[in-house]
């Protein structure tokens, strides 16, 4: 009597005992990735080298200009970038239709008044992107690069005309007209390259590398991991 007595007190004690899990077992939030800031040197060697494709691309596998970090507030993603980077806020309109205001293109220093003169440019083209790794993305991963506000250097207002002259090449093949906007160019690129996990062919890696280690020695590039 007296060991069924004990066991039943066993039993009550363990009943009132808090559970405690390990603490790989507990659920924790998971963390933001870390915010990366090095030497464009050091960043053009983190870029994985691998031929491209352009096999399968067309422009509407990524789906952009969509409704925007603000779902609700009626502007889509042009809008918002046009909003974010302009240095005299402009005027706008009923269904965030964006008037008259300024500008900076930084790829070719020019004051822009007119919004309709403006495109948003893709730092690292679309297609671009297709040749170096987002051809074997999914699509909603494929709009989230597109739509990319999370990180300031994914999407530039710039003139129309520097950016169609820019089309869908890369530093091998094209840079900016103003040679002010050379460094920060080559390290926003590679900091898109390194957000987004996408590689780089020879020739990119060589034509960022001559100015890397000349003109652009001191540069520095910031980028966050995409999540």
């Amino acid at each position: 009597m007296i060991n069924n007595f004990a066991r039943g007190l066993a039993a009550l004690s363990l009943a009132l005992t808090p559970l405690v899990l390990p603490a790989s077992a507990e659920a924790t939030p998971a963390s933001a990735p870390a915010a990366q800031t090095f030497p464009l040197t050091y960043g053009i060697d983190q870029i994985l080298v691998a031929d491209e494709s352009r096999a399968g691309y067309t422009r509407d596998k990524f789906r952009h200009w969509n409704t925007g970090l603000d779902p609700v507030d009626g502007c889509n993603t042009r809008a918002e970038v046009l909003l974010a980077e302009a240095t005299e806020a402009p005027t706008v309109a009923a269904g965030c239709k964006v008037g008259e205001g300024e500008w900076l293109s930084y790829y070719d220093e020019q004051e822009v008044t007119d919004p309709a003169k403006l495109d948003i440019d893709h730092m690292v083209p679309l297609a671009e992107a297709w040749d170096s790794g987002a051809s074997a993305w999914d699509a909603k991963r494929r709009e989230a690069y597109a739509n990319d506000q999370d990180a300031a250097t994914s999407l530039v207002a710039v003139t129309a005309r520097t950016n169609r002259q820019k089309a869908d090449q890369d530093p091998a093949t094209w840079m900016p007209p103003a040679p002010g906007a050379t460094c920060r160019y080559l390290a926003e690129w590679t900091a898109t390259k390194l957000r987004w996990g996408l590689t780089a062919d020879q020739a990119e890696i060589d034509a960022i590398k001559v100015y890397a280690g000349g003109p652009c020695e001191k540069q520095v590039v910031h980028y966050t991991p995409a999540p």
